[in-house]
């Protein structure tokens, strides 16, 4: 995992707690809530992804002496310094478990802490979160498409710098195979692969010679590039050769790779030409801006790819790019908060809140998650936040709490778990869903509602505010 300090901040993080230091609000208590407004995709879901990474880092941040003295020259006062220097986080979060699945304007994760503490987060909060949870999603997507078949990241060479770091994790959570990145596979444990470039094939002076030197180098994994010169004439009538060089010393060839030209057409024809030599065991690998939409259709054309390699449009999020995620204050020294909008959608839900995943008695999901105050046990009716005269009663529906306890002062409370086991349990939330929210074409939307108490309690303070208004 990658070291990060508590510099990794916006400079109005820092402004505004140099004001809470100054004016005696250092240890006033605060819940924020993590929360984003549209679905990434236009799709019917996100997955939540990036809360194993941020409880880690949270729970080690703190400021170096070089970083107090760059703050220093940045005109931050000698007092202000003087705390920071001894900053730990020893908040406490709730949070959905990492792998589930999340919604629009509904709490995601609530930080309770002090307003220092709560705001000097934000930033690698919603750094973290809001990119491996756009790119948990997209990966969710190719997978829902390419079925059975692996799905390989290539991304990192593509990647907004850094980025491609934490892209390779959250496509594992989405429900990718492995990567080519080879730190992420050694800092997270993911599987990696890799394959060669043209560029080795074009050092050598004859495709066969590039061919049987990495075949002979790579013998366990082998998987040749085939498209260099010619795909059907040169690259698998030389695969094949050395598919038979390979079986003559009791090895198997892998697979072969396509990254350019027709590739529905090229693997139909590459695999006739394979079967034909006997090798129905080598596989075919396909490369090259792919995206749920082109693996769709490969796959609708019975193009017989097995190994899909996605890059660019899965780690930068094609072509939504960010997460609209946001980090609003719902309560503040022993008050309730809230934000007032023109645009109603933008009014935020204040107080300490809880969220309810609405089930039948089977633990199928109906596409409806509920708030409420966090002491509440059940909700009896949700309202629409912004039409209250729309409802729905669920006296008759299992209600699951989704909000539980993942760091308490400072400190994480649940077992940490293998990407594996996260992108296990993201898949067993996705077969909940109902098909008609993972559609690619207008999907359902899934119903957020609030209580009768929280809308009440938020009803009045809006009332409160345009009085003190007048």
């Amino acid at each position: 995992m990658l070291k990060i300090s508590a510099m990794y901040t916006d400079q109005y993080q820092l402004a505004m707690a140099q004001v809470y230091f100054k004016s005696n609000q250092k240890n006033h208590r605060a819940i924020f809530d993590y929360y984003f407004r549209d679905l990434p995709f236009q799709g019917g879901y996100a997955v939540f992804a990036g809360l194993e990474d941020f409880l880690k880092i949270i729970s080690e941040l703190k400021f170096s002496p070089s970083d107090l003295e760059y703050l220093q020259e940045q005109g931050f006062e000698k007092d202000f310094l003087e705390f920071l220097k001894d900053f730990r986080f020893t908040g406490n979060i709730n949070s959905c478990m990492e792998g589930d699945l999340v919604f629009p304007n509904r709490p995601i994760l609530q930080v309770e802490a002090t307003l220092i503490e709560a705001q000097i987060i934000e930033t690698i909060l919603l750094n973290l979160l809001n990119f491996q949870t756009l790119i948990a999603t997209k990966a969710s997507r190719i997978r829902l498409v390419a079925g059975d078949a692996t799905l390989l990241d290539f991304g990192l060479r593509r990647a907004q710098a850094l980025g491609g770091y934490y892209a390779s994790r959250a496509a594992m959570i989405g429900g990718f195979n492995g990567t080519s990145n080879v730190i992420a596979g050694k800092d997270f444990g993911i599987p990696v692969s890799g394959t060669m470039a043209h560029s080795f094939v074009q050092s050598f002076d004859n495709e066969i010679d590039a061919f049987r030197s990495f075949a002979q180098a790579s013998a366990e994994n082998c998987v040749l590039l085939v498209d260099t010169y010619n795909t059907l004439k040169s690259g698998i009538p030389n695969a094949i050769l050395i598919a038979r060089e390979m079986e003559s010393k009791g090895k198997k060839l892998l697979a072969i790779r396509l990254d350019s030209g027709d590739l529905s057409y090229l693997a139909k024809e590459s695999r006739k030409m394979l079967d034909e030599a006997g090798l129905h065991y080598v596989k075919i690998a396909a490369s090259n801006q792919l995206d749920e939409f082109v693996i769709k259709s490969l796959l609708e054309q019975q193009a017989p790819i097995d190994i899909f390699g996605v890059g660019t449009n899965l780690v930068t999020g094609n072509p939504d790019a960010a997460l609209d995620g946001v980090y609003k204050l719902s309560f503040s020294a022993g008050k309730p908060r809230i934000k007032i909008s023109e645009s109603i959608v933008k009014v935020t839900l204040p107080h300490k809140k809880q969220v309810f995943r609405i089930k039948t008695k089977d633990g199928k999901c109906v596409g409806a998650d509920a708030i409420g105050l966090y002491h509440e046990n059940r909700i009896e009716e949700m309202f629409h936040p912004f039409e209250p005269y729309k409802s729905m009663r669920l006296n008759t529906f299992e209600q699951e709490p989704l909000l539980k306890p993942v760091m308490m002062n400072g400190k994480i409370t649940i077992p940490l778990r293998s990407l594996a086991e996260i992108a296990n349990y993201s898949m067993e939330r996705l077969a909940q869903l109902p098909i008609e929210y993972k559609r690619f074409n207008n999907p359902h939307i899934y119903k957020i509602g609030i209580s009768q108490t929280l809308q009440n309690g938020r009803d009045h303070l809006i009332t409160d505010i345009k009085k003190r208004l007048k």
